[in-house]
């Protein structure tokens, strides 16, 4: 997390969690010539654009009033969604027990993405397991990781 997302998000994660919404993540991004800056919320049951409003106009006066972005930005208020990136602890130890997706830097077995269900996760490494193969990895080997809508009748250990 930059340290412009990270100041974000100590300023406005009580003021989130007011409005009934966990605060997934904060980023803080350049696209092309713009900037962004994404606000991240989640809640059982899923958010919807009610949540994304309510939470925009709470949060934007907070970071008016602190002022921690030199640049001119867009602010975006929106769900975590199901296929989730998994960058924090507390997204570790929301995603134990679900499936995710694992890149990896370098071919474990032959093969650079692994997915399974995350079994455990003690803060430096994780465990996946698909079927009857378990992968004990570090978190410095995986490029990227995701949480997997799977969807009915699917079953990733097949």
């Amino acid at each position: 997390m930059s340290n412009v997302a990270q100041k974000v998000y100590s300023l406005i994660k009580e003021t989130v969690e007011e409005k009934g919404v966990s605060l997934w993540d904060v980023r803080f991004l350049k696209e092309g010539a713009e900037y962004y800056l994404r606000i991240f919320i989640d809640k059982p049951g899923g958010v919807d654009i009610n949540d994304c409003t309510a939470v925009s106009r709470a949060i934007d006066p907070i970071i008016d009033k602190a002022d921690p972005i030199s640049q001119s930005y867009y602010l975006e208020v929106c769900s975590a969604g199901l296929n989730r990136e998994i960058t924090l602890p507390h997204h570790f130890d929301y995603a134990v027990g679900k499936t995710v997706k694992a890149a990896l830097y370098e071919k474990l077995d032959g093969e650079k993405e692994i997915t399974g269900v995350l079994k455990s996760f003690d803060g430096d490494s994780l465990t996946i397991t698909q079927g009857d193969k378990t992968a004990v990895l570090k978190r410095g080997d995986i490029a990227k990781i995701n949480t997997v809508d799977i969807l009915e009748g699917e079953n990733i250990n097949e």
